[in-house]
């Protein structure tokens, strides 16, 4: 596979798929435009290469019919602000007016197409569809690490079809800094996990038990792991269908000689509400009719000693239901704790970026991935299709 930088992009149609799937208020304004950010390094790069420069990119869930407020012209508004130069843009993705609006394009200048996902054939990788993405281009770059686990047309299926395809700086970047933090990190590597259910991060806690020195298991899917201990854990939500995994995966990292470190206390509340009653207890003393909402003071301390001797830190998933004020301590404490320690650390995207902002600890962390599902998907030992498809191309 080409680096982008090997390529001779002068006057060429570079099409780049990036991922602008953006947070927005009901007044269609665009609330966090981070994911714009991360893509301007190849962008600028591309403009003074005076390629001719085509973005691509989804917007939520349209479900293959076009709604009005998932267009992405918003999103060429604030990419024009952001450059400072005038970004086009163009209500359709495919089609003759698109590749008569691509004709006009001069070096240096950017077209924004239309939400990919306004037709169904983007999911389900419809070679069709993807060959007529392919006729807007001489040069594919694929920049979009949040969908590259994903078999969609815009990043599978188009390789096929283009002369020459590569993957840009972010996706570089992101699969650079996976290898670092994981496959070849600074000792000890300590990964901590949260969130709601062991089932949507099973094959990562797994995989991981190949890589890490010690794991903390914290959030709603610590529960699972309590219950297979034996541990009453009231209200709380548990997968009873992976107790027994989750015993497993205890017995497996014992064999392995890795701590799992599991929480000692919670907060719990009677309802699960920002005006609940809440109360610290022991994960031996929690009623029969709460739930655990948060992991509790001693566990605060015991996590941050932990993460205080490690060198290297994944985090994936927060402790409670940070969204919440009463229930933000434990992932306020981890986060803290993560920052203030010397380790080098990353953080998986989606849900645990916005747990790193809400938490201000956003800029303070070493790295944090564009794309949850993305990330989670590389630490479950998997390769990305998107990426397996550059590589593949590089045979044409």
């Amino acid at each position: 596979m080409h680096s982008v930088e090997n390529i001779n992009l002068f006057g060429k149609r570079i099409m780049v798929r990036v991922d602008y799937n953006l947070p927005m208020d009901d007044n269609q304004k665009i609330t966090d435009d981070n994911r714009i950010k991360a893509t301007l390094p190849l962008i600028n790069y591309l403009i003074k290469k005076q390629a001719k420069i085509i973005l691509m990119s989804h917007m939520g869930r349209p479900k293959g019919k076009k709604v009005v407020e998932l267009s992405l012209k918003p999103v060429a508004i604030r990419l024009s602000k952001l450059l400072n130069k005038d970004v086009g843009f163009i209500d359709d993705c495919i089609g003759e007016n698109v590749q008569e609006k691509v004709g006009t394009l001069k070096k240096g200048e950017i077209l924004l197409l239309e939400n990919l996902r306004f037709y169904n054939q983007e999911k389900i990788n419809d070679l069709d569809f993807a060959k007529q993405l392919s006729l807007l281009c001489d040069v594919y770059i694929n920049d979009a690490f949040a969908v590259s686990h994903r078999s969609h047309a815009s990043v599978v299926g188009i390789v096929k079809f283009v002369p020459e395809s590569t993957m840009g700086f972010l996706l570089e970047k992101e699969l650079k800094n996976y290898q670092n933090f994981i496959k070849d990190p600074e000792r000890p590597l300590l990964a901590i996990i949260g969130g709601l259910k062991i089932s949507t991060k099973l094959e990562a806690l797994k995989n991981m038990l190949n890589y890490v020195d010690k794991l903390i298991i914290g959030g709603a899917m610590a529960n699972t792991f309590l219950k297979s201990q034996g541990i009453n854990t009231g209200r709380s939500i548990v997968e009873d269908d992976l107790v027994e995994t989750a015993a497993e995966i205890l017995k497996k990292a014992k064999e392995k000689q890795i701590n799992i470190f599991l929480p000692c206390d919670f907060v719990v509340a009677d309802t699960f509400s920002k005006d609940a009653q809440t109360k610290n207890v022991s994960i031996h003393n929690i009623p029969d009719a709460w739930m655990g909402l948060d992991i509790g003071i001693e566990t605060c301390i015991a996590f941050t000693k932990e993460i205080k001797k490690a060198k290297t830190i994944v985090w994936n998933g927060p402790m409670g239901v940070f969204e919440m004020k009463k229930f933000k301590t434990g992932t306020q404490a981890v986060a803290d704790a993560i920052v203030e320690s010397s380790a080098s650390s990353v953080v998986g995207g989606g849900e645990t970026a916005l747990a790193a902002k809400i938490c201000n600890v956003d800029k303070k962390v070493d790295y944090i991935s564009t794309g949850g599902g993305a990330f989670l998907y590389l630490m479950e030992g998997k390769e990305l299709p998107a990426v397996i498809a550059l590589e593949n191309d590089s045979f044409k």
